[in-house]
C-alpha cells in the first residue's frame, strides 16, 4: 500500500528553518519535534493534527525519543539532554552530556538515557548511559562519529550506528560493557530502527543502501538500494514496512522486507526526518511545507 497525503500541520516560524528528529509518545498521543534552528521543542497532537505548544530553551535541539510519558531531547548547543514530561510539558531535569549530543534512546524500565555524543576537537565521540535521576553515569569512547541508536526489547543491549568506519556498535546495558563492532557493507551508517519481534536491525547508510542485520549474531542478512542519502528510518511492526527519509531529492522510500516491494512518496528537498505515529501514519518534518507533512498508510 503506497503512502497517501492526509494533510499538513503548520508550525510557527518555520520558513527557512531546520528540523531534526521527532518522536511519538503513546500515552499522551503527542509528537515532539526538535526545531533545531529555533532552539525549540514543538508539540503536535496526533489525534487532532494540531500544533499545540512550543517549548523554548533547547539549544540546537537534535535527537528526540519518547516512551511511557517521558521525552528526551538532546541539545547540541549546550552539551545536555533534557527530560520532559509528555503530559505537563515541563522539563523535569537537564543532564550534562559530552560535546554535541545527537542520537538518543530511552530505557524506561531502567530510568536510563542513552546519548551518543559527536564530540569536537577537544573531546572524543562518546556513548553515554545516564540515570534520569542523576545518580548513575557510564561512558565509552567511540571509534567514529555516532548517528542513531536503539535498545532491544529486554533492555539488555544498545545498538549504535557509527558513520565511519561504517558499523553497528553493540554494548551491554546499563554499564556499556561487552562492546562488539559489527561492520556493514555500505558506508556511512545513519538512520536505524529495530524489529523486536523478528530480531532484526534496519540500518540506512549514506552509501545508498538499507542493510538488514541479525540482532543476535551481527550477521548481515539482506541489503536493498536506496534512492539517495538517508536520514530518519522507522520500522512499523503493524505493516512490516521500513520507511526511510531521503532529503535529496526529497522522498520517503518504503520497503517491505518480506516481499522486497519498494515504493516512493515525493516529499520535498530538505525533508530528512520523520516520526512514526502508531498504527499507520508517518509525519514528515519539512520546512517547504512549513511544518509537518502528514502521511497515512505507513
Amino acid at each position: 500500500m503506497p503512502l497517501l497525503i492526509a494533510g499538513t500541520i503548520e508550525i510557527p516560524d518555520s520558513i527557512d528553518t531546520a528540523f531534526d528528529h521527532g518522536a511519538f509518545e503513546p500515552e499522551s498521543r503527542r509528537v515532539f519535534i526538535a526545531h533545531t534552528a529555533r532552539d525549540r521543542l514543538e508539540v503536535v497532537d496526533a489525534d487532532t493534527n494540531q500544533h499545540v505548544a512550543t517549548r523554548h530553551g533547547f539549544p540546537e535541539a537534535a535527537g528526540v525519543v519518547a516512551d511511557k510519558g517521558s521525552v528526551l531531547v538532546t541539545n547540541r548547543g549546550s552539551a545536555s539532554v533534557a527530560w520532559v514530561d509528555a503530559h505537563t510539558l515541563e522539563t523535569r531535569r537537564v543532564l550534562n552530556t559530552g560535546r554535541r549530543p545527537n542520537g538518543v534512546a530511552i530505557v524506561s524500565s531502567l530510568q536510563l538515557a542513552i546519548v551518543a555524543c559527536i564530540g569536537d576537537e577537544t573531546q572524543a565521540s562518546q556513548l553515554q548511559a545516564l540515570g534520569l535521576e542523576g545518580d548513575r553515569r557510564w561512558s565509552i569512547d567511540l571509534p567514529g562519529r555516532p548517528r542513531w541508536c536503539v535498545v532491544d526489547a529486554k533492555a539488555e543491549r544498545v545498538f549504535l550506528a557509527i558513520r565511519e568506519p561504517s558499523m553497528v556498535l553493540v554494548a551491554r546495558l546499563p554499564d556499556l560493557t561487552a562492546v562488539q563492532h559489527w561492520p556493514l557493507p555500505s558506508g556511512g551508517a545513519h538512520g536505524m530502527d529495530i524489529d523486536h519481534g523478528g530480531g532484526l536491525l534496519y540500518v540506512a547508510c549514506d552509501g545508498g543502501s538499507l542493510v538488514e542485520v541479525d540482532t543476535r549474531s551481527g550477521e548481515v542478512r539482506r541489503e536493498w538500494p536506496l534512492a539517495g542519502g538517508p536520514d530518519a528510518t522507522f520500522f512499523n511492526p503493524k505493516s512490516g514496512r521500513i520507511h526511510v527519509a531521503i532529503g535529496d531529492p526529497g522522498l520517503i522510500e518504503s520497503i517491505d522486507p518480506r516481499t522486497g516491494t519498494r515504493t516512493q512518496f515525493v516529499t520535498a528537498v530538505g525533508a530528512t526526518t520523520t516520526a512514526l505515529i502508531e498504527p499507520d501514519r508517518l509525519y514528515v518534518f519539512s520546512p517547504v511545507h512549513k511544518g509537518v507533512l502528514d502521511l497515512k498508510g505507513a
